[in-house]
């Protein structure tokens, strides 16, 4: 524990805390401003930390955005994992419900992510369109286990692009959304279940 001047006590963070807390400031500032105007030092004043301790963490600023992208892709992917056993059509309103509830929670991040792409920086670009990737190899696996859609995915090779073009569309719709396009959850949530299902199914 140490002293600040008020007398009162503060936690020390431990690496974890810390290395999220310096996440969390970078998600913010990359979901308001183009990757090229971000700066590090930005990061290190606001977390209140000195830049070299952050340059600890992160030896480059291109290590640090991919791990704010990486860090909103694990947390998108936990969100949107396939329960088995449960139909895929019985889910998916259920899935998106989550999904927006973290888009709406953690729009900095969501925002932030999303700018990956438009980053400069191949290696940041790679980052992004892998995390792309595994969302897209999610719900495909689980469309292909699934009684209804299975047999679907087998006779349509289609199918990939299909999922590959609503992820798209709806990234497009929930930034807007985060916009203000005066949609209520629900209204987006049914929007983007018709989309998919208006290409896959049977």
């Amino acid at each position: 524990m140490a002293a600040n001047q008020g007398g009162r006590t503060r936690r020390r963070l431990s690496t974890e805390e810390r290395r999220e807390q310096l996440l969390a400031v970078g998600a913010r500032l990359f979901s308001e401003s183009p990757y090229d105007e971000v700066w590090i030092e930005q990061v290190a004043e606001i977390a209140g930390v000195s830049r070299g301790l952050l340059y600890h963490y992160f030896p480059t600023k291109r290590d640090f955005f991919a791990a704010v992208v990486e860090r909103e892709s694990a947390r998108m992917l936990r969100m949107t994992a396939a329960v088995p056993g449960i139909p895929v059509r019985e889910q998916l309103g259920a899935g998106l419900d989550t999904f927006l509830e973290y888009v709406e929670a953690h729009a900095h991040g969501y925002r932030a992510f999303h700018r990956a792409d438009a980053a400069g920086d191949q290696a940041v670009r790679k980052v992004y369109q892998r995390a792309l990737a595994a969302q897209e190899k999610q719900i495909l696996e689980a469309m292909a286990a699934d009684p209804e859609f299975g047999p679907v995915c087998a006779r349509r090779p289609d199918v990939p692009l299909a999922v590959r073009g609503w992820l798209a569309f709806t990234t497009a719709v929930c930034l807007e959304w985060l916009r203000g396009a005066g949609l209520s959850r629900d209204q987006v949530r049914d929007l983007c279940t018709r989309a998919l299902l208006g290409v896959i199914a049977p």
